[in-house]
């Protein structure tokens, strides 16, 4: 592209590039983030009014499982349309599988919730469990994510104890709410 200056012209910057790709570890990070958090939040949604059932649980693991392929599927279109470039086949495809790390956050407690459902475990009580892993998830996410970009241990622990107070902030405010 030229811009015509008086009589000069000058060359101007090369047209807007394609939206560069988020990397793995960057993807991970903000998925894992995403799932541990909806996680959390949706533990303490679901167990609010007390019911702890193996049938609640199993129907709890399922709306987990539900609320974090619908969070993926919104998150990946909105990043689709959000791209004003021309789109290439099988890229709408791209964009949502690209969304697997937020899916891959919740299974844990889909399987913490699920296993109650099914009676590995006792129904009741189930979401401190939960919770517990979900900030542990979050804490690793942090910390291994920063590690893996070379920062020093003191950052990257402080990194993974800001990620978990995410999770704790859920669980604070399901008590207080309670």
């Amino acid at each position: 592209m030229r811009v015509i200056v008086g009589d000069m012209a000058q060359a101007a910057a090369p047209a807007a590039e394609a939206p560069q790709a988020h990397d793995t570890r960057e993807a991970v990070l903000f998925g894992g983030v995403y799932g541990a958090v909806l996680a959390c939040s949706m533990v303490a949604a679901l167990t609010q009014y007390g019911h702890t059932s193996q049938d609640s649980r199993r129907y709890d693991a399922l709306w987990l499982l539900v609320t974090a392929l619908a969070s993926a599927l919104a998150h990946g279109y909105a990043h689709y349309i959000a791209e004003r470039t021309p789109h290439r086949r099988g890229d709408a495809v791209r964009t949502l599988v690209n969304e697997w790390p937020l899916i891959a956050a919740v299974l844990p407690t889909v399987a913490v919730l699920a296993g109650a459902g099914w009676g590995w475990w006792p129904a009741k009580g189930v979401e401190y469990p939960a919770f517990a892993l979900n900030i542990t998830l979050l804490f690793g996410l942090g910390l291994v994510t920063a590690r893996s970009a070379h920062r020093s241990w003191a950052t990257a622990l402080l990194t993974g104890g800001v990620d978990a107070l995410l999770g704790v902030g859920v669980v604070v405010a399901n008590a207080v709410i309670k």
